[in-house]
């Protein structure tokens, strides 16, 4: 029984997917919750899934002392906050590195996880969600880089 339909296709990389091709990913899903400030995923861990928001929400977060020699530039640093459909942890689908920002659930939360072995093994046996489904992770990520770009511009004009 397909359960999380109407999550998937609220989420922008499963954009245009038909309904064969969300029940299909549908079967992949897995169902995880997270109470406030519960950590969800560390920076710098090996990473294998990618998440998508049913409920609550998620704070992704960078620790600065990892790139900066400024005193008092320890605590972690809010760069997003993620609602519902929104997803994260998108670059394990790319290249399984390890995590670039640490996810925390900011409320309590219902998460969707999407292993990258099942994802990646429905690419593979159905090119044409393969192709969108890379096609809207690419779009996702330019997105993502262009904000941060801004940010970046922003921060050295101020």
């Amino acid at each position: 029984m397909a359960q999380y339909i109407n999550i998937l296709k609220q989420a922008d990389i499963f954009y245009g997917m038909s309904p064969t091709q969300l029940e299909m990913i549908d079967g992949c899903c897995q169902e995880k919750s997270f109470s406030a400030g519960e950590l969800i995923f560390p920076e710098g861990a090996n990473s294998d899934e990618l998440y998508v928001i049913i409920q609550g929400e998620v704070d992704i977060l960078v620790n600065p002392s990892l790139v900066s020699d400024k005193p008092g530039e320890r605590e972690p640093a809010v760069i997003a906050t993620l609602r519902r459909g929104q997803n994260f942890g998108e670059m394990a689908l790319v290249d399984r590195g390890v995590r670039s920002a640490s996810a925390l659930a900011k409320q309590n939360t219902r998460l969707l996880i999407l292993p990258r072995e099942k994802l990646v093994k429905l690419c593979e046996d159905f090119s044409q969600l393969g192709y969108r489904l890379m096609y809207n992770l690419a779009a996702d990520l330019a997105l993502k880089m262009r904000n941060t770009g801004l940010r970046i511009r922003e921060d050295l004009l101020h």
